[in-house]
């Protein structure tokens, strides 16, 4: 395998990272390939890369032509969804006439329809009505073409990524899920388009998994492991809860306002059970290299992770400025910072 410079970025890498995302790592991708290719030693393309906490896939997708093979997970099911896609999709999938037949649907009256456009009984504003519909009609289409064995798992997660990021584009939200606009903004007004979810050719497999970190942390091994939990108390399952909904497709009674449905809790999300969380993990992993993101806002200090991973071998601290997430500027939060400050926590354990 030909090792990508440092700094390098594909157009299909660039283009395909589209989705708005709390705690996205596009622009300190560089930093992240610079700082783990000094601190390893041996060639990053003979390494076994994992991302268990994974969120769209974007940390994966660059290391899967970088590394010899990735393992990603996520607790969310939209996050196993795009990296089932990403990650786990690494051979050329024949997509023209599926993609077609998609772009081509009429728009159904469906669950998303009836509970998160203003047409539908709920009144909630998430996506404007033709869209709804239209986003009903796809979803139900690619389930009855797996039902119907017409189309493979790749497939299946290719289409369903396809959608989930195609229907992202149009949303009606500032950014995340958690609130919808009372107006139909410019571009949620557009009608939906169907653009497909291109990822990365590999000869190697990827494993690709859906579960908490903690549990899943027992079950693998390898080189590299990449750790990126939630900084703060927001939880992923509510800021990203259609994107749920949508790649699940299952009917609930949703509630509140924003039509939320139950949800995933993090561990690492919670002041009371992040640092037993973040030992456990630790203590369990079967890797020789430990690289944690987090940032100078996070629930856990510098000292106290300094501390819990100094237990398990030889550590170093790199760090980077950046751009705050744009909604963290416009929320409540009691600051008015532009940017903050990114840890990268470098672990050679024992």
């Amino acid at each position: 395998m030909v090792q990508p410079s440092i700094y390098h970025w594909s157009q299909l890498q660039v283009k395909k990272l589209t989705l708005n995302y709390i705690g996205s790592k596009i622009r300190l991708l560089p930093f992240l390939e610079e700082s783990i290719t000094q601190f390893i030693s041996g060639d990053l393309s003979e390494k076994v890369f994992c991302d268990l906490f994974a969120g769209t896939g974007t940390v994966g997708s660059y290391f899967k032509t970088r590394c010899k093979s990735i393992i990603a997970n996520d607790l969310e099911y939209y996050s196993y969804v795009l990296n089932r896609n990403y990650i786990g999709n690494h051979k050329k999938v024949d997509s023209n006439e599926w993609l077609k037949e998609l772009e081509e649907l009429k728009g159904k009256s469906g669950f998303i329809y009836m509970n998160y456009c203003k047409g539908g009984h709920g009144e909630r504003n998430y996506f404007n009505n033709k869209n709804g519909k239209r986003i009903d009609a796809v979803r139900q289409q690619i389930q009855i073409w797996k039902e119907n064995e017409q189309i493979d798992e790749d497939m299946y997660f290719f289409l369903l990524a396809t959608l989930l990021e195609s229907a992202d584009k149009i949303a009606n939200t500032a950014s995340v899920y958690g609130a919808y606009l009372k107006s139909i903004k410019k571009i949620a007004a557009q009608d939906l388009s169907i653009v497909p979810a291109i990822f990365e050719h590999t000869e190697s497999e990827h494993k690709v998994y859906h579960g908490d970190a903690n549990v899943v942390i027992k079950e693998v091994e390898g080189d590299i492991l990449y750790l990126d939990p939630p900084y703060n108390s927001r939880q992923y399952g509510g800021n990203y809860h259609l994107l749920n909904t949508i790649a699940e497709y299952k009917t609930f009674e949703p509630k509140g306002v924003t039509g939320l449905p139950p949800y995933n809790r993090s561990t690492y999300s919670s002041r009371v059970y992040v640092k037993a969380s973040f030992e456990e993990m630790i203590a369990n992993a079967k890797f020789k290299y430990i690289f944690l993101s987090y940032n100078n806002e996070g629930l856990m200090s510098h000292k106290e992770i300094s501390e819990i991973l100094l237990k398990h071998g030889k550590v170093e601290l790199k760090t980077q400025k950046y751009k705050r997430f744009k909604a963290d500027r416009t929320e409540n939060r009691n600051h008015g910072a532009i940017k903050t400050v990114e840890y990268l926590f470098c672990l050679e354990k024992k």
